[in-house]
């Protein structure tokens, strides 16, 4: 499976130089937020393939455009093709807004999905817009990441954690690929970034070993018992 994360900054070679070769042999785009919803529209549409997205701290737009045809998974667990991805958008609250989150209110966030990861047997993959902290953040209050976000690696052990927020040009604080110590590989998608996951990083669809989960996805996908 090959999946096109995004996050931050609309790349030009996909939106004002786009050509089919450049989506081509992708399944699934993801979007880690503070994008454009007529780029995510764009994309979604030329390629022909679901688009995920979270919400970013810049993202108020999508009240009153959504990107259309994008699937939004923010606070819930979404499942494609087994992979169990898990989207918590937003980022640290530094002056008041929307989409900006104390440490309390995300922790908070995260217990509300206690229920729904029992049920799936946890996530593969987290979609997030902030960072951990301590891991590719930044020291500013607004670039900071979540220590709630590193209890919840601890905790389910995800393959891989994608965000964005922290840019390219931010120099020392932006690195591409950090290892956590939970075992996640932690990618920031600022721009874009290709990642090839192996039939080893996710299970079986309708095999996660989650009884409840299984059954539900084995039967609204029509999967043999």
């Amino acid at each position: 499976m090959k999946l096109l994360l995004l996050a931050d900054i609309e790349d030009r070679g996909l939106w004002d130089y786009w050509a089919p070769e450049k989506t081509a042999g992708y399944d699934l785009i993801v979007s880690c937020g503070d994008l454009s919803p007529d780029y995510l529209e764009f994309l979604t549409t030329v390629a022909n393939i679901p688009l995920l997205y979270v919400r970013g701290n810049h993202d108020s737009l999508y009240d009153h455009h959504p990107p259309l045809g994008c699937i939004d998974i923010d606070d819930t667990v979404y499942n494609f093709h087994g992979l169990r991805i898990l989207g918590l958008g937003g980022s640290m609250r530094y002056h008041d807004g929307k989409d900006m989150y104390t440490e309390k209110q995300m922790h908070k966030r995260i217990r509300h999905l206690e229920g729904m990861l029992r049920f799936t047997g946890g996530f593969d993959l987290f979609v997030s817009h902030a960072p951990c902290l301590g891991f590719g953040d930044g020291k500013d209050p607004a670039h900071r990441g979540f220590a709630c976000f590193n209890d919840l690696l601890t905790r389910w052990g995800p393959k891989y954690m994608v965000y964005g927020h922290v840019h390219a040009s931010y120099g020392a604080s932006f690195q591409r690929e950090i290892i956590h110590p939970a075992g996640t590989k932690l990618i920031n998608a600022c721009g874009r970034y290709p990642l090839v996951l192996s039939g080893s990083d996710y299970p079986a669809e309708g095999r996660t070993g989650s009884l409840f989960y299984d059954l539900y996805i084995r039967r609204t996908h029509h999967l043999s018992v």
